[in-house]
């Protein structure tokens, strides 16, 4: 659309971020004593509540398909809203030194906040089924419950984010006849704070910085036309500085060639002055002193 294809994959990590939050649930069944009899792991897949409710209506003949056995628990992603609380300043960049070639630096943009909505519905046959799943979801949510998720490893970025309890519903499937069975579902709707980044590009590291001066002829600001007439009366040049050890220096004589060293290395920086009295300027086509 913006002439290049990427994709972080951040939708597929908020999606297993959140099915990952509920798929340790368990439900007892107690006996007349309270001795647990049985223990049912509460599966979860990710799908629309109306599929679910199919699968459930279906006759569980071998001539047909087969019901869902309950308990059970299905989520899907129902909304996407832009959250302009959240928008951070859009010149910010998240940098980061290409771990295929040391001279290149990547980077991205600050993200965009997106509230994601999504709808947790929990199948169960009885009340106290849905009691109990409901007990081991409610606690953790005051009224949000927060992720730690890798969205750019490439990049190193991590990311704390929020998952919301908005609210719960109840709904009973059951009408009374000796055909249907009967399916208690609750609706839980949760909001994730998540973010969405753009494409990584890429640029090459300044290893050379160069700043050229010049004093004015009279009083007041140097200004363009002081320097056309005068040429550049002193340089300031600035260069990493690493001993060939390895130790930072700040003398560059001394340091290895620029080249060799690295945007991870352990380099100082090393400022030379140089001042001039032959009125010549930097033309920086050139990359020399001309007239």
């Amino acid at each position: 659309m913006f002439g290049s294809q990427f994709y972080n994959q951040s939708i597929r990590k908020y999606v297993v971020m959140f099915g990952n939050m509920f798929n340790d649930i368990v439900v007892q069944r107690l006996n007349n004593s309270g001795t647990v009899i049985q223990s049912i792991a509460v599966p979860i897949a990710y799908g629309p509540k109306e599929k679910f409710l199919v699968r459930i209506s279906q006759d569980p003949n071998l001539d047909r398909e087969v019901a869902l056995q309950l308990p059970r628990m299905g989520f899907e992603v129902v909304s996407y809203t832009y959250d302009p609380t959240r928008r951070l300043q859009q010149t910010i960049k998240n940098a980061s030194v290409s771990t295929s070639d040391s001279t290149v630096k990547n980077y991205q943009f600050t993200p965009v906040p997106y509230n994601i909505g999504v709808a947790l519905s929990i199948f169960v046959q009885n009340a106290d089924d849905g009691a109990q799943i409901l007990e081991q979801i409610l606690p953790f949510f005051g009224p949000e419950w927060t992720n730690t998720v890798n969205l750019i490893p490439s990049m190193n970025i991590k990311m704390d984010i929020p998952t919301i309890l908005n609210d719960v519903a109840v709904e009973d499937t059951y009408e009374g006849d000796f055909v249907s069975r009967r399916a208690l579902i609750y609706t839980l709707n949760f909001t994730i704070k998540g973010y969405f980044y753009g494409p990584i590009r890429s640029s090459g590291l300044i290893t050379r910085v160069q700043v050229d001066l010049a004093a004015a002829n009279g009083v007041g600001d140097v200004t363009s036309t002081d320097i056309d007439r005068t040429g550049r009366s002193s340089r300031i040049v600035i260069v990493p500085g690493q001993l060939a050890n390895g130790s930072p220096t700040a003398n560059s004589a001394a340091s290895v060639d620029r080249s060799l060293i690295s945007a991870n290395s352990n380099f100082g920086f090393a400022v030379n002055t140089f001042f001039f009295t032959d009125g010549l300027d930097y033309n920086p086509k050139t990359g020399n002193d001309e007239l």
